[in-house]
């Protein structure tokens, strides 16, 4: 081989330099998905992550867009890839409208996303549980203020989340429903002190006004535990919700807690933010 190969060469007038079969390294370019921001925080005596993903032609552009919020929004381990490729994916096929999307990194999930509970086993077994309402003030007066200042967004906003993720979303619409203008919660830990939040549905929505919302609920095939607090909640919202709520739940039996999510959310996408019809 080495033979013919010289012959070729030779023939050609072409003289191998040594190494000149090597491979040359090809150029690296780093794939930027969006920004990360060190957010100083009050409320937690420090920095917080906070991710940002831009749609295509925002620096070009003096348009406004909608801001969803993501739970449990970091680079690692959490959502933020997954869902803002649901977001590019949106723009790329048209399917869905340009959304400028903020995640907002979790710490200590059980801390920041789960109501208190009197639950003693619950308390042993997470001793920093039930700070949720330190992470809404968190959200309204340091993220909120964050993003409207830095970012174009047209005063429409969304919070999505997934499992205790997903009960913070719930609990928010609940008690603080002014945050947002739509709460998307995927299989929501419903269960958590014993399914109290979902009891209790019924007195908050009474205390609600009847301001234009959209609130969307999904379970998947998750067992009675996570059901049969889902179904409460689904009958005090069919009792008590007002008539400017649009709200829906959809089961999802193929589903499991692991595997609901991204189908969830594009659907949740595609709801939230259609494109208009001409």
């Amino acid at each position: 081989m080495r033979r013919a190969l010289a012959a070729i060469t030779a023939a050609a007038g072409i003289g191998l330099a040594p190494g000149a079969l090597a491979q040359t390294a090809p150029a690296e370019t780093p794939i930027v998905i969006g920004t990360s921001y060190a957010l100083p925080s009050a409320a937690y005596g420090g920095t917080r992550e906070i991710n940002v993903w831009l749609p295509p032609g925002y620096a070009e552009s003096a348009a406004t867009y909608p801001v969803l919020y993501l739970l449990d929004g970091g680079t690692t381990w959490q959502d933020f890839h997954h869902i803002s490729g649901l977001a590019q994916l949106g723009t790329v096929n048209g399917t869905t409208r340009d959304v400028i999307l903020v995640g907002v990194a979790s710490v200590d999930r059980r801390n920041e996303l789960a109501l208190p509970t009197e639950n003693p086993e619950l308390i042993a077994r997470y001793p920093t549980q039930g700070e949720s309402e330190r992470f809404r003030r968190f959200l309204a007066e340091e993220v909120q203020p964050f993003v409207e200042g830095r970012f174009r967004g047209n005063g429409e906003t969304a919070l999505m989340g997934e499992s205790l993720a997903g009960l913070f979303v719930v609990e928010t619409f609940l008690k603080a429903p002014e945050m947002f203008d739509a709460y998307v919660a995927v299989s929501p830990s419903l269960w958590w002190d014993g399914g109290r939040l979902a009891e209790q549905a019924g007195a908050h929505l009474r205390d609600h006004s009847n301001a234009p919302r959209t609130l969307i609920l999904t379970l998947g095939d998750e067992g009675p535990e996570m059901q049969a607090p889902m179904d409460r909640l689904v009958a005090n919202l069919r009792d008590h919700a007002l008539p400017a709520l649009d709200w829906s739940f959809t089961p999802r039996p193929g589903e499991s807690h692991a595997t609901i999510y991204h189908g969830a959310a594009l659907d949740a996408f595609r709801r939230l933010f259609p494109v208009p019809t001409p």
